[in-house]
């Protein structure tokens, strides 16, 4: 079988197609911009790229499938010759569930926030249960090295990604995965490109919910937005919480230098203390929705739950960038206001007694307009210094209609600074790096949050921070 896939190199895209080829598949693909890490990935895999997008790319004779990515449009010359010639196309969310899915218990992780974080940690503790996963995630894992994992077990562990599909399927990607597990960690706005508000948006998370079936389970954040969307599930729903009511439960929260500690409690019976090797509350959520996936699974919660030891995290939450001249250079995959909060108050705690500096780039097209104005000021106010990219005056992308305001960084940077917090609005990354080059003290953390490449800022600021060190 030949697939060809029409933009590989995306997060998702890309692991499809090394997944695909690890099966014996032969993959070929197209892009625009093929950069590491996913080109050398791809190299590596032997997935074969050809940069830019024209009609020859397909080959003669053409491919058995043409998969077409999300971010491709409907003028594209690739994806237009192959459906104008008839050849078997597909959208990546209908090629995931045909090709690697259907045959496997699709355990489907879905929400606002922490998908990624939680298919990592649900595929690791199945795999240390010894279920022998299959995996496919938005991210890249340390305990597996990678964005996808090609087990011989019943569990097949996906992020189910709320957005549109393809320019010519615009139904949420999580519809077409067709749970028999389904975690929900949260019900809030964003992605308001493409929803007009929260209820056009729950109601998706509505009819995902509906769906399931009868002997399916839910293992659903005992949260106020999750709640409003199980009115009509048709199956068991198991909740979990930190420090609120719930069927599993997290109580007791001591983190210390490795990690955080905390007690546990399912339907009632308290099971000892554990050690998750992570900090921050909405971190200790994931936990337990991977822990109450297992449970599902028919896997005893305290063993499920000595297990989250073994877990080592993913690229770009927390992650340690480097050190220089005393300061430590985080990077943070963070783009909403709850997210950002979670995460600098997560960071608190890891380093207690030190000065936060937080460094926002609003980029998704809800970042950079203006609904969340109050929203990021509140949230990056649990930093000590704050640094915000102005929004560039560029057009923002809506299906819903025509956007008129953006994000002001300036208005942003008063709030805070009226509030306590040193803040300032600057244009570029270079100048963030060199007011950051000046502001910074030997023993502050700083951690970037931004859901793209940020102009490289994290080798930017650590090399000028040692020039500065001398």
């Amino acid at each position: 079988m030949h697939v060809h896939f029409v933009a590989v190199a995306g997060t998702g895209m890309g692991s499809l197609a090394g997944l695909l080829r690890r099966r014996g598949v032969r993959v070929t693909g197209s892009d625009e911009g093929v950069y590491p890490p996913m080109s050398t990935a791809l190299a590596d895999w032997g997935v074969e790229v050809t940069l830019g997008f024209r009609p020859e790319n397909l080959g003669d004779p053409p491919p058995d499938l043409v998969v077409i990515g999300n971010a491709v449009r409907a003028t594209n010359p690739e994806a237009r010759a192959a459906i104008d010639a008839g050849i078997p196309h597909a959208s990546f969310p209908d090629a995931l569930y045909e090709h690697a899915i259907r045959g496997r218990h699709a355990v489907v992780v879905t929400g606002t926030h922490g998908k990624t974080t939680t298919v990592s940690l649900v595929a690791t503790l199945l795999h240390e249960a010894g279920r022998d996963p299959s995996m496919l995630v938005g991210g890249l894992t340390a305990n597996f090295d990678g964005s996808f994992r090609d087990g011989d077990g019943p569990e097949f562990v996906v992020e189910g990604d709320e957005y549109d599909t393809a320019f010519f399927d615009k139904t949420p990607k999580f519809h077409h995965y067709h749970p028999e597990t389904l975690v929900i960690t949260s019900v809030e706005f964003d992605h308001a490109d493409i929803y007009r508000d929260l209820a056009h948006l729950a109601g998706e998370f509505e009819k995902l919910v509906s769906a399931m079936p009868e002997a399916g389970t839910i293992v659903a954040a005992a949260l106020p937005g999750v709640e409003a969307v199980l009115a009509d599930a048709p199956c068991r729903v198991l909740r979990y919480a930190v420090e609120d009511p719930a069927d599993l439960r997290a109580d007791d929260l001591q983190p210390d230098a490795s990690g955080t500690d905390f007690a546990l409690s399912f339907e009632g019976e308290s099971l000892g203390r554990f050690r998750l090797p992570m900090y921050g509350r909405h971190n200790l959520m994931n936990a337990l929705a991977a822990v109450g996936v297992l449970a599902a699974r028919g896997v005893d919660v305290a063993e499920a739950a000595r297990h989250l030891g073994a877990f080592r995290g993913v690229r770009r939450r927390q992650e340690v960038r480097g050190e220089a001249g005393g300061v430590v250079v985080l990077d943070d995959f963070a783009h909403h206001p709850t997210a950002i909060r979670e995460t600098l108050q997560a960071l608190r705690a890891r380093y207690p007694g030190r000065r936060l500096v937080a460094v926002f780039e609003p980029r998704s097209n809800t970042s950079r307009r203006a609904l969340f104005q109050r929203d990021f000021a509140e949230a990056l106010a649990v930093a000590d210094v704050a640094v915000v990219q102005q929004v560039a005056d560029e057009p923002i992308y809506s299906a819903t209609g025509e956007v008129g305001e953006r994000l002001s960084a300036e208005r942003l940077a008063e709030d805070l600074r009226a509030g306590g917090t040193e803040a300032a609005a600057l244009a570029d990354v270079d100048a963030i790096v060199a007011h950051l080059c000046d502001v910074c003290e030997s023993g502050d953390v700083v951690t970037t949050l931004s859901n793209g490449s940020f102009g490289g800022i994290w080798d930017k600021l650590l090399a000028g921070l040692a020039l500065r060190a001398g």
